[in-house]
């Protein structure tokens, strides 16, 4: 399984709203509303890196998203 995070800033006032569609994606653990540089913190797991790709383009599509950053974990 591939872990990762993406945060996610919005356009204003679109926090909530891009969260709850975020959070009906498939692979997706949970997307969470934050307060500072990052708007949504959003938890993946996939079975596969081709599937975590695919999942981290359909949140990139998602309107009023203004910029991204994934993070992928390592097991330790």
């Amino acid at each position: 399984m591939i872990k990762g995070y993406m945060l996610i800033k919005t356009m204003p006032g679109r926090e909530y709203d891009v969260a709850m569609k975020i959070k009906s994606i498939d692979n997706v653990v949970d997307a969470t509303v934050t307060y500072g540089l990052w708007d949504i913190v959003v938890e993946i797991l996939a079975p596969s890196m081709a599937e975590f790709d695919r999942t981290i383009m359909s949140i990139r599509s998602i309107s009023g998203i203004e910029q991204t950053a994934t993070l992928i974990s390592h097991e330790t």
